[in-house]
């Protein structure tokens, strides 16, 4: 079974926000069996909404809406269900009551108006999903076997409702098949190379079990997709071709991303696990690998700090890298990246210190080292080493890569013990 998702909002078109709802409800409805057929945006205007409302129902079973459910004229998107379904907004006291409960408790400073009670007026032909978090309520219809539903757009909000009501609606209304996805991480080789490496394999799995690959910089995740309506199948089958695929990806496989899970999460599980702790000391990558590191909560418990010397100074005054073995090697170079490696792990005292030191461009700076040219060294309490690579000459890839090739070094030395 299929749902489409449709999001109303010029400022998604425009670009001025990311659609991150599309992204999540996408997840949810797999979770339970839905897969997603396609996303859809649109304007707020009456005539493109309908248009999407109509090719919607001709695809998919269930239609989730987000967007255009605020008080403002610019919302419209609760009209239009209502004039797509040849129904008439009428008054929900539940709603109304909740309303201003939330204007009561939390907003003070600005009385509750009559545009605000407006909140409280839906179609009379939908099942109102109690928004415990705004204003504006969630709305279910129903047409013959498809659902369409209408979430507000603000992601808070959007993700309660998904979690709290929708996703238990549509498990008790649909008979779904099963779908699992297992991804695996793998860090050192390029897509083309692993597919060569692993035709043979791939070309024999069942038709029910897809393999997709999804580069980035340095890395390539590997995922695994399979659907049918016997789940013990489904879980065995796939276990079984991973256990196939491991020895032919052994080195360079770093881990399976579930969830949270990606490489600097199980990183940092193995960092925790034994006890050691971590610093870095960050020039060309201004702050990024940290950045990783301290997105994810429990941080720290393993990770001590971090400087970013960006300005060649600062890699003297800071971290008591010697101004004259800049002068010798010069600030891009493996004397300078290693001995950023060993300041930052003695100035935080820590098991473990990783440093870069790069050109990202547009312009190489100081150094006679040419844009697209970074170290990276790591230290530990028995041994200091760097690698030198080349990374493009386009500043973004040059400094995402950088992060990527550190965390993939880090795993590799980690995992040795």
């Amino acid at each position: 079974m299929y749902a489409e998702i449709i999001t109303i909002g010029d400022e998604i078109l425009i670009g001025q926000i990311v659609d991150t709802n599309s992204a999540f409800i996408g997840k949810a409805l797999n979770s339970i069996g839905i897969s997603v057929y396609q996303i859809t945006s649109v304007q707020d205007d009456k005539t493109h909404i309908l248009k999407a409302f109509a090719s919607a129902e001709k695809n998919a079973d269930v239609i989730i809406i987000t967007g255009g459910l605020g008080p403002t004229k610019d919302d419209i998107t609760k009209h239009t269900i209502a004039e797509y379904f040849n129904d008439e907004l009428v008054q929900n006291d539940a709603v109304l009551k909740h309303v201003e409960h939330l204007f009561k408790t939390y907003i003070s400073t600005s009385p509750i108006s009559d545009l605000n009670r407006k909140q409280a007026l839906v179609p009379s032909k939908s099942q109102v999903l109690m928004n415990n978090f705004g204003t504006a309520p969630g709305m279910w219809f129903e047409k013959g076997d498809k659902t369409f539903i209408s979430l507000p757009g603000v992601p808070y909000e959007m993700k309660s409702l998904i979690e709290t009501k929708v996703l238990s609606k549509l498990a008790e209304k649909y008979k779904r098949p099963y779908i699992l996805h297992r991804t695996l991480l793998t860090y050192g080789l390029g897509e083309s190379s692993l597919s060569e490496r692993i035709e043979k394999w791939e070309d024999a799995l069942p038709d029910y079990i897809k393999l997709a690959y999804l580069p980035s910089l340095g890395r390539v995740r590997m995922r695994l997709s399979a659907k049918g309506f016997d789940e013990n199948l489904i879980k065995n089958e796939v276990e079984r071709q991973i256990q196939l695929l491991l020895p032919q990806v052994e080195d360079v496989f770093v881990g399976f991303e579930e969830e949270e899970h990606s490489l600097e999460q199980i990183i940092a599980n193995k960092l925790t696990d034994a006890g050691l702790t971590l610093a870095i000391a960050e020039s060309c990558t201004g702050g990024k690998l940290t950045e990783r590191f301290t997105a994810n909560p429990g941080a720290s418990n393993y990770f001590k700090g971090s400087t970013v010397t960006y300005a060649t100074q600062s890699k003297i005054d800071v971290l008591g890298v010697l101004n004259e073995d800049i002068k010798k090697h010069s600030v891009v170079s493996n004397r300078i990246a290693e001995s950023m490696a060993v300041k930052v792990s003695e100035l935080f005292n820590s098991d473990i210190g990783i440093a870069t030191t790069g050109h990202a461009g547009p312009t190489k700076g100081e150094g006679k080292e040419e844009v697209g040219t970074v170290f990276i060294a790591l230290a530990t309490k028995n041994k200091v080493f760097s690698e030198r690579f080349t990374m493009g000459n386009h500043r973004t890839r040059v400094i995402n890569k950088t992060v990527n090739k550190a965390l993939e070094l880090l795993q590799k030395e980690i995992f040795k013990n």
